[in-house]
């Protein structure tokens, strides 16, 4: 079981960028997609963004199209997420996780090994 460890969160203000990281541990980090997702308080959790093993599909959520980007240094088995022109909305903790394949998946269900978690807030 991999243990996935994110960084980079904090307390910033509308309009600020911010970039969180994810550091896995074990083998074949580069065989599995990668995901982000966050949950707000009282809100479910919801996909953000997710990237595929080779780092070719990248899907993204409406909310974050054009500001988020995902990306992978599958040599540093870390995963990213650059988090530009940020919104109050946009507060939450996020986690990310790791595919239970090669593949991208927006459910949360494909995915099996997370992280603890880091919390992004964001003030108007």
């Amino acid at each position: 079981q991999a243990q996935l460890v994110e960084s980079g969160g904090g307390l910033v203000q509308a309009g600020d960028s911010l970039r969180l990281s994810c550091a896995a541990s074990g083998r074949s980090f580069s065989s599995y997609g990668m995901g982000w997702f966050r949950q707000a308080p009282g809100k479910e959790r919801e996909f953000v963004a997710a990237v595929a093993s080779s780092g070719g599909s990248k899907p993204y959520a409406d909310s974050v199209k054009g500001r988020f980007f995902i990306s992978r240094d599958n040599s540093r088995n870390t995963v990213y997420l650059q988090m530009n022109n940020l919104k109050p909305e946009d507060t939450a903790v996020y986690y990310c996780a790791k595919s239970a394949g090669w593949y991208v998946s927006r459910n949360a269900e494909q995915y099996g090994d997370w992280g603890q978690g880091t919390q992004v807030t964001v003030s108007p």
